[in-house]
């Protein structure tokens, strides 16, 4: 509760205020709403009022659970249910804005605010048609010795919609079903669960399907809350499934043909809300694999993107490599027996059932190449060209190969030059032969030999056996 100023007190004599304040005495006339009894009433919405409320007093009934200092009083009797916003921006003074129902002197508190976002305050409430609220405009702030000043009251009420009650759910018929409603007036009644919505202001729709199958309930904007039941009352729901306020997931669920569902729809109470329900839609799912160009001795990694857009998610992954084996790991490593187009096949189920599957081919080939031999002269003279001869062998597929030689320098090695020609298959033990010349220099000779290294590579795929792919001579003897 707000501390009362000890240095300001006011004495009300015939309507008149006499303030005394640091020995000043000033006479302000007290509003017209300042006791309880003489509260201004509020008919029709929206409804927007400024009054003085400086010789506001405080009376001895009025209620301390907020504050109530130079207290003014506004009185709403709504005719249909609903939900009320009222706030004092506007005003030039530090407000407290509190509602209350019953009888003066013995009231129970709606809701109370002194501070929204400024000195100014804001409260909203849900209301019953026929109840009588009682809201106070107190004068807040501590040691603050000012009681009221300048009051512009605001009130409106939002109505609640026509599916505001369980009882009122809205019959859902054929899908797709789509239904806008506005959430600001909607509220919670009494005995209404609202832990799986995470919200008060709460709408209902039945459906009853014809046929079993599994439905996904959401809504635009998305970030409402939803969850389902089955039951005949309030106190007597089984919870389906549910999403939360600002969960932003739709709810997917199998629902049994004849039985009736209950679908509770939460919103924050700001926007209106779409609510959608209509037949789930099956997953899609697509494989890859790498590497892209597998040969037989590669572990092959195998994933998807499997993707359920209703929401309710991928349960399980049944792989087929088209090789006599399976997994049903969601990303498997594989190795397939040998060369050829394996068909991979691929099947997905959701949590309520829903199935879709996909195949590819994995085309699996082994490309190998081989420097198995590199000859040179065991001696030669500066300025003499030598031929440094590779011998490549392939065993699987024609390949086109380039063959670079490097020879040696006391600080590595450096490009003498290269040959590319393709190369054939063949199971017979012949090589291809590859000559690069090389004219011996006047630093070969200061270091006294030169030896060289070959280098094959593969141009039109990937060598599945690349360490066997280089060779180094023996050394040269410069003389």
């Amino acid at each position: 509760m707000i501390r009362r100023s000890v240095a300001r007190f006011a004495v009300a004599f015939t309507g008149v205020v006499a303030l005394l304040v640091a020995g000043q005495t000033a006479a302000y006339a007290a509003p017209t709403n300042d006791d309880f009894s003489a509260a201004t009433t509020v008919g029709t919405t929206p409804f927007t009022t400024t009054i003085d409320t400086t010789g506001a007093t405080t009376d001895p009934t009025d209620p301390t659970g907020c504050a109530n200092r130079g207290s003014v009083w506004f009185s709403f009797t709504p005719t249909v249910d609903g939900r009320v916003e009222a706030h004092t921006y506007g005003s030039d003074y530090y407000s407290v804005l509190s509602a209350w129902t019953g009888e003066q002197g013995s009231l129970t508190q709606v809701a109370c605010n002194d501070d929204n976002g400024s000195q100014r305050s804001r409260i909203r409430f849900a209301v019953t048609a026929g109840t009588t609220y009682h809201l106070m405009v107190g004068t807040g702030g501590f040691g603050d010795t000012t009681i009221g000043g300048s009051l512009r009251f605001s009130l409106d009420q939002a109505v609640a919609p026509a599916n505001d009650d369980f009882a009122d759910a809205i019959p859902v018929g054929a899908l797709p079903y789509a239904d806008n409603r506005d959430y600001a007036g909607a509220t919670a009644e009494a005995g209404e669960p609202s832990f799986y919505v995470s919200s008060a202001y709460t709408a209902w729709y039945a459906y009853t399907p014809t046929t079993t199958g599994s439905v996904t309930a959401r809504t635009n904007p998305g970030y409402a809350g939803i969850a389902a039941y089955t039951g005949s009352s309030l106190t007597a729901l089984s919870l389906v499934g549910y999403t939360r306020l600002y969960d932003y997931d739709p709810l997917t669920f199998v629902a049994q043909a004849g039985r009736t569902y209950l679908f509770q729809v939460g919103s924050d109470g700001s926007s209106a809300h779409t609510f959608q329900l209509d037949v789930a839609a099956d997953p899609t799912v697509d494989i890859y694999h790498y590497p892209s160009e597998p040969s037989s001795y590669d572990q092959v990694s195998l994933g998807s993107s499997a993707h359920d857009p209703a929401g309710a998610g991928i349960a399980s992954f049944a792989w087929d490599f088209g090789d006599g084996t399976t997994s049903t790991e969601p990303y498997p490593v594989h190795r397939f027996p040998g060369d050829g187009n394996w068909t991979v096949r691929l099947s997905v189920r959701t949590v309520d059932g829903r199935t879709a599957s996909v195949s590819d081919v994995v085309s699996v080939r082994t490309h190998d190449v081989a420097v198995v031999k590199l000859t040179v002269p065991a001696t030669a003279r500066v300025g003499q060209t030598i031929g440094v001869v590779v011998q490549v062998r392939n065993t699987r597929y024609d390949e086109n190969v380039r063959v670079a030689v490097e020879r040696s320098t006391p600080t590595g090695y450096v490009p003498v030059g290269s040959s590319t020609r393709s190369v054939p298959a063949t199971d017979s033990g012949k090589s291809t032969r590859f000559v690069i010349d090389y004219t011996v220099t006047a630093e070969d000779l200061a270091v006294g030999k030169v030896s060289f290294r070959a280098v094959a590579d593969l141009l039109d795929a990937r060598d599945a056996l690349p360490y066997d792919n280089e060779l180094r001579s023996a050394p040269v003897k410069v003389a």
